[in-house]
């Protein structure tokens, strides 16, 4: 025997290597039988790594394709459950700015741009007890108003606005406010905003939406619009929202805002259309978010 050269020894199992016993299950069924064993609650790692290729594969990415592909966030039957879910939420809501008259309101209305409404209502009592009447306006100098509306912010071109207003009210309207869109705009100081909500609040006219802070921030998170124009904004949820709740939908959403759907850290877990906003935003969910859902 050459030198170096030393013969295998057999087994001692008494099988040679790479050997396998006549009737030995192969490897698959090894894996299957040590899967059927009872054991402690754990899954032996080769027979799970098995199993589980076995298994079909989840298509959470198709699914969710598949979600967004036939989500429509302008639904007839969507934009009826958010109303009737703000209806639950705020019956018989209207106008928070305090008024008897329409030009009260107007007034109001003209001083709460960049105010709440809660300094409004703090200033117009004792504005209108010192000046009960639209020609008590009308005969003022707009520097004459200016201190009793200072803390409204704004209050110089607040009182040209007021002023201005009250003159052009007593001269070419009788002393009334007008009735038509039209004329309100007319005015000095009145955008539509400020039409939409003499009109539909006093007049109860619906001639369009009130779109302030409010409504513009939770129509996005709604996915009602994508605009971020105020007068686009408007055109859009006129067409989704039945004209006969134009107003009473203002004052629902703007109750909302206030109360619920804050600009910062909105109340979701306490939120009524929790289940119907997808808002990227969301301080808390139970539904898929959508990132273009935003303020």
């Amino acid at each position: 025997m050459a030198r170096g050269n030393v013969p295998r020894q057999p087994s001692r199992s008494g099988r040679q290597e790479g050997a396998r016993r006549k009737g030995a299950p192969v490897k698959g069924a090894q894996l299957q039988k040590a899967a059927a064993r009872p054991t402690d609650g754990r899954v032996p790692i080769k027979a799970g790594k098995a199993l589980k290729a076995a298994l079909p594969k989840k298509k959470s990415s198709e699914d969710a394709a598949s979600r967004v592909s036939t989500y429509d966030p302008l639904a007839p039957e969507r934009v009826r459950q958010i109303i009737a879910g703000l209806d639950q939420l705020y019956p018989s809501v209207t106008c928070a700015l305090t008024h008897r008259s329409a030009w009260e309101l107007l007034v109001a209305t003209i001083l709460s741009a960049q105010c709440t409404d809660v300094r409004v209502n703090m200033v117009t009592p004792v504005l209108f007890e010192k000046y009960p009447t639209v020609q008590d306006f009308a005969a003022l100098q707009p520097e004459q108003l200016e201190p009793d509306i200072r803390s409204t912010g704004f209050f110089r071109n607040k009182s040209k606005s007021v002023v201005g207003a009250a003159r052009k009210v007593v001269a070419d309207f009788a002393g009334n406010v007008p009735q038509t869109m039209e004329e309100l705009l007319s005015l000095p100081g009145v955008a539509r905003k400020t039409a939409n909500v003499v009109l539909g609040t006093w007049f109860k006219k619906n001639e369009g939406v009130v779109v302030d802070t409010h409504v513009t921030r939770i129509s996005r998170r709604l996915e009602l619009t994508k605009q971020e124009d105020a007068r686009k904004i408007e055109e859009d949820l006129m067409q989704i929202i039945p004209r006969e709740r134009w107003t009473d939908f203002s004052h629902e959403v703007i109750w909302h805002g206030r109360k619920v759907c804050v600009a910062r850290g909105p109340k979701c877990a306490d939120c009524g259309l929790e289940k119907l906003c997808h808002a990227a935003d969301k301080t808390w969910s139970t539904v898929e978010i959508h990132p273009s859902a935003r303020p």
